[in-house]
Formats: structure tokens, C-alpha cells, sequence
């Protein structure tokens, strides 16, 4: 039987810190129960899932660190000082401080490192297996809210859900080399290794269980996910990990030496020396307001495919908080991840992503195949090189070698392998090098709809088809553009399959269950032709359609290592 008891009397049972678990499920209400954490007692409440209504617990705003605030902005952070009393945790606190992508207004706060829990249920003969969530947005924007990452599909299911919010833009990727000021750059990406500690620590109060975590991650957060598992601070606290449409190996998740801080400070109104002291000082005092809201990138660099300012970067000196060392390209061969099963894949047209740099620059990014190139490549390469690997990515792509234009669709196709698939590729060819006895399940999500592909449908308009970056986000969140389907419609087929693989793996390290039957996806042969699951109206197991475009890109590293 279920009771309430007053905050008083929990503190008499044994103090904010410690509180035996039998308490935990004693103090739940039908709406509302209160759950110790290592800081302090947390009360979450009871909801309903969107088509079922099947209930699950949902605790959020728990502080995992200290506000990023004050001497502590652009640093690493710091675990949360203990609170007295119960924490009222039935709702999200602020997103991290940013511009809207879409509106363009500031919204967000610097006090942002807030976790959110969601249970199935917080008593059961064992512990769930617990999925950790790590938003996308580029570096730059992103939050972990139920707007657009509302649990209610994984809710369905006898899981631990849980996602987190970490800095972006500036505020979480600013980088200085002087080791006075402490700042050796991705802040954010330490925010995610204190909030991955704080699951760790606490997250079997919430009926987890701390020995079977899945992290997974889209875009920006599959890029986090795999520096997740090549850094030594998160060794041992996540056992799989599933990586969407991103990776730590491509372009925009690798942040180009282009002396950002002191081009920021100046496009904020600095007009001294760049001297790093300085310009921390001057940046310190900037509000967060003025700092989110700078466009520093250039015309050129934009017409050069460098989609953000401030990303991750390898540190330039070493720090008991450190988490990239050195390029990824040297740490992949010996990633602990590599001790772990992944799932990895991508869209089937990524490059619908930049539908709208394209459109709205059709002249010059149309006619500049050289910009195509890997920057990585391009910077090691002769002029007469690069003309080189022009001639063969047009003899390989059209009919006519010496076109000086490409159409609309044929360059956001090549934008698909240059931002996203290579990369993606790349890491497959790491896992099948370093990690060739573990588990890798690589996906092709090509699930074409008119109406639920919602990425696509802000992006690019309804009249567009095809399956762009971030479209299967709508498989597996309930958000504020969903809305209710017919259980027999394929939309609604897809999520359930997506759930199904997606919980499966997490609960067993394979993604084969009974919603995808008599289907079976295979682990990938390093010795074979990749493989992919292709996610469409139908699943099928079948070679990877892009494999010989990928194989083009592989050439351009020749002079490179190209995992």
C-alpha cells in the first residue's frame, strides 16, 4: 500500500543525502512520488502515454551540476551543491541559452544543466534497462524538453528513459590556449560527462539499472555519443550506444582553427589586441543575450561548407577534465568503445538538411564542386590535386565530366556524403578495423512520408519528397507536431518498429524482436560488402545503396588516415 509522508518525517527516516529504497516506493502516491538522489530528494509525478494512456513516472528539471554561471561560464562543470527538503521536480526547467533557429529571438538561460528522468514503472522484479537521450542542433541550439523529445513511445515499453541539457554554441564550445583562464574548450561536451556520472550514481533510485545503459544520440548528439566512447572519464558508465545520422569523424563536428573567441569579442564590440586575457575578460562581461545571438561566420566560409563557429575541438593542453586529447582519427583504434555494441546508421537523403543554403545561394554553390572536397583533403592537397579529385567526383556523378554546374537535387545529394554519410562510413570501417568481433548494426532509415517526416516538411515544404536528416526523429518522439495516427497506418507501423529495434537493443545488445519478424538484421561482416537494415514503407536486409559513392570518397584520403 502506498502512503504519503511529510517532508519533516522524511528527513527524521534519514536525511536528505541517503534514504533506503524501500522509502522510494513507499512515498509514491498515485500522482506523485519522491525518489532519493546522491544531492537531495527529488519529487516527480505520474503521466499517460499519447495513444494508450498507460502511465510512467516523469521527473524532471533534477539538477546535475552547478549553473554554468559567473566564474564558472565557458568552464568545465562542477557537481551540484546538496539541497534539504524535496526538490519539486513535476516539471522542465530552461533550455540552454541560445537564438531560435527558426525565430530568431534569444530564448534559454545559462542556468541550464538540468536532468530528466522517465520510468515505466519504479518498482519491478529487476532493474530497466535505461536510454540515454543526447540531443542534436549542431553544437549551436537543442534542449531536452518534451517539445520535441517527449518519451511517450519508449514509454510503451519497460524502459528508463532519460535526457539531459548541455551548452551550446559560445557559451559551450569557446576555446582559449592560455592555461590561466581554464578554458581548454568543450564545456558542453563535459557537461555531458557529469550528466552521464550523475546517471550512474543515481539512476538505479528510478528503478535503472546502473550495469545496462544505452546512450544515444542524432546529429550533434551522435557525434557526442561517439566522443562519449573514446573519452576515459566515461569508461565503464554506458555498456551500448546508438549513433544517428552523425559522427565524431565529420566536418562540422571537428571545429577549424579560425581564431573564433577574438572574432566574437570583436563582433560584440571588443577593440583591443588579440590577447586572450583580454578578450576572456571582455566575453566574461558580455551577456549571455549578445554572445548567442553573434553570426560570425562569413560569406566564403558559409560557400565552403563550415555550417558552425563553435564546436568541438582537440583541447590544446591536457586537464583533469579533457575529453579530446587528440584528432579522433587517433584515438579510434584504441576507443574503449570499442568493447561495445553500437548501432549506427543514417537518412536516405541527408543532404535535404541544407535544402535552404543551397536555394537561397544556387549561383555560387551550384558551380563550386571544389568546395565538395573535404576540407581535411583539400588542406594537404595541390591545386592540381584537388582539380584531380574534382574531375573524378563529376566523371563519377554525371554523364558529362566537364559540367561547370550541378542541378538543385544532384549537389544536396553529394551534401548527403560530404556532411553526413562519410563520416558515418568512416566510423563503420573504424569499428570493422579495431572492434571487428563486437557488434556493429548499421541502418539505413528511408521511410518516406508525406505527411509525419516533419524535418523535411519545416525544411524544405510539402511539395518535397524524400527522406531528409533529422526525419526519423518523428519514429521515436512524440513532439509538438505530432499528431494521432491510425494504428494500421505505416506511419504508425514505423514507430512501432523503431521502439521495438531501438528497446531491443538497449535491453539486449540486438536489435532483432518480434516486430520486425521474419526480418533479421545481421551484425556487419568487416570481411563482406556492408550490409544495412533499410527502414522503409517495407524492412529489408540489403547491400548499402550508397557503398560505391562511399568508396569514390575513401579515395580522396589517400594521403590521409582515413579512420
Amino acid at each position: 500500500m502506498q502512503i504519503e509522508i511529510g517532508a519533516s518525517d522524511l528527513l527524521k527516516l534519514g536525511g536528505n543525502l541517503i534514504i533506503h529504497k524501500i522509502v522510494q516506493y513507499n512515498l509514491s502516491t498515485k500522482y506523485t512520488s519522491i525518489v532519493p538522489t546522491k544531492y537531495g530528494l527529488v519529487k516527480g509525478h505520474q503521466r499517460k502515454t499519447a495513444y494508450d494512456k498507460e502511465p510512467y513516472f516523469a521527473f524532471e528539471g533534477i539538477p546535475y551540476a552547478k549553473p554554468p554561471m559567473g566564474e564558472l561560464r565557458f568552464r568545465a562543470p562542477q557537481p551540484p551543491e546538496p539541497w534539504k527538503g524535496i526538490r519539486n521536480c513535476t516539471y522542465l526547467r530552461s533550455k540552454p541559452a541560445q537564438n531560435h533557429f527558426l525565430l530568431h529571438i534569444f530564448e534559454g538561460s545559462e542556468d541550464c544543466l538540468y536532468i530528466n528522468v522517465y520510468a515505466k514503472d519504479l518498482k519491478t522484479e529487476k532493474p530497466l534497462p535505461v536510454m540515454v537521450f543526447i540531443y542534436g542542433g549542431g553544437f549551436q541550439i537543442g534542449e531536452a524538453s518534451t517539445d520535441y523529445y517527449s518519451p511517450d513511445y519508449f514509454m510503451k515499453k519497460d524502459i528508463v528513459f532519460v535526457t539531459f541539457n548541455y551548452r551550446v554554441g559560445p557559451l559551450g564550445f569557446l576555446s582559449l590556449r592560455d592555461r590561466d583562464l581554464d578554458v581548454p574548450g568543450n564545456a558542453g561536451l563535459k557537461d555531458q560527462v557529469l550528466a552521464l556520472r550523475w546517471i550512474n550514481d543515481n539512476i538505479s533510485n528510478f528503478n535503472g539499472d546502473p550495469n545496462n545503459i544505452t546512450v544515444m544520440g542524432i546529429s550533434a548528439g551522435a557525434a557526442s555519443t561517439q566522443i562519449m566512447m573514446t573519452a576515459q572519464q566515461t569508461r565503464g558508465l554506458f555498456h551500448k550506444a546508438i549513433i544517428m545520422s552523425g559522427s565524431s569523424l565529420c566536418d562540422w563536428a571537428n571545429e577549424p582553427n579560425y581564431n573564433w573567441p577574438y572574432r566574437l569579442a570583436c563582433h560584440l564590440g571588443y577593440l583591443g589586441s588579440n590577447n586572450e586575457k583580454e578578450v576572456f575578460r571582455f566575453l566574461q562581461k558580455t551577456s549571455a543575450k549578445k554572445i548567442c545571438f553573434s553570426k560570425i561566420l562569413t560569406q566564403d566560409e558559409k560557400r565552403d561548407h563550415i555550417l558552425f563557429g563553435f564546436a568541438p575541438v582537440v583541447e590544446p593542453y591536457d586537464s583533469e577534465s579533457c575529453v579530446i586529447s587528440k584528432p579522433h582519427e587517433e584515438t579510434l583504434s584504441t576507443a574503449w568503445g570499442n568493447e561495445i555494441p553500437v548501432i549506427i546508421g543514417g537518412t536516405s537523403f541527408e543532404g535535404l538538411f541544407s535544402y535552404q543554403f543551397v536555394l537561397h545561394d544556387t549561383s555560387h554553390v551550384l558551380s563550386n564542386f571544389e568546395s565538395l572536397i573535404p576540407r581535411e583533403v583539400r588542406e594537404i592537397s595541390t591545386p592540381a590535386q584537388i582539380k584531380e579529385h574534382v574531375r573524378r567526383l563529376k566523371l563519377y556523378n554525371f554523364e558529362d565530366a566537364t559540367r561547370g554546374q550541378m542541378e538543385f537535387k544532384e549537389c544536396l545529394q553529394l551534401l548527403s556524403f560530404k556532411h553526413f554519410w562519410h563520416g558515418i562510413h568512416r566510423t563503420v570501417l573504424a569499428r570493422s578495423a579495431y572492434a571487428p568481433k563486437t557488434p556493429t548494426y548499421l541502418y539505413r532509415f528511408d521511410f518516406d512520408s508525406p505527411t509525419y517526416n516533419f524535418y523535411r516538411i519545416m525544411n524544405c515544404g510539402r511539395h518535397e519528397r524524400g527522406v531528409s536528416h533529422a526525419d526519423d526523429i518523428s519514429y521515436l518522439f512524440y513532439c509538438v507536431s505530432s499528431f494521432k495516427l491510425d494504428k494500421s497506418s505505416p506511419e504508425y507501423q514505423t514507430i512501432e518498429n523503431m521502439i521495438g529495434m531501438w528497446t531491443s537493443f538497449a535491453t539486449q545488445g540486438n536489435p532483432n524482436c518480434a516486430q520486425i519478424e521474419p526480418v533479421r538484421w545481421e551484425v556487419i561482416d568487416p570481411d563482406a560488402t556492408p550490409k544495412c537494415l533499410n527502414i522503409g514503407t517495407k524492412l529489408e536486409f540489403i547491400n548499402l545503396p550508397e557503398r560505391k559513392q562511399l568508396t569514390l570518397w575513401d579515395s580522396f584520403y589517400e594521403k590521409l588516415k582515413l579512420f
